[in-house]
């Protein structure tokens, strides 16, 4: 496996993606015209709404498991980073950093944590470029 870098660092697992939430959203799209065709068959209608209904929430819950687990892992990150920040300068990292800057900070090494920290909350700096700004790159491979 090639080291984690700015470039490859996203994660991208084409079985969840791709496939599952293609098919989820066909099924979708298949429930739907299947509901609209049976709008003149009242012995019909109700089992097209039914699987109409469990279509979307299916695909809300492929979507919501996704969007939980990531805020749970977020939350670890916060707490994380935040031990680290400690460690290196004690004193914990700034609060007008958001969630999203803080996990991207998770990618600097510890000799440049600290003062790239202070400066993403002195500039605002998006994650985006906190990540791009990361001269020796500290990897996360547990990332879901």
């Amino acid at each position: 496996m090639a080291p984690q870098t700015y470039a490859n660092h996203r994660q991208f697992v084409p079985l969840y993606h791709v496939v599952l939430n293609g098919v989820l959203f066909l099924t979708l799209i298949g429930a739907l015209v299947n509901l609209f065709k049976s709008f003149g068959d009242h012995e019909r209608l109700y089992n097209a709404s039914l699987i109409a209904v469990l279509a979307g929430a299916v695909l809300m819950l492929s979507f919501f498991a996704r969007i939980f687990a990531l805020k749970a892992q977020d939350r670890a990150i916060r707490a994380e980073e935040n031990l680290r920040h400690y460690v290196l300068t004690g004193k914990l990292l700034p609060q007008t950093l958001d969630i999203r800057q803080v996990v991207a900070l998770r990618f600097a090494s510890d000799g440049e944590f600290a003062a790239l920290a202070e400066r993403s909350a002195r500039e605002g700096l998006k994650p985006d470029d906190i990540k791009k700004a990361v001269k020796i790159w500290r990897a996360d491979t547990y990332r879901v």
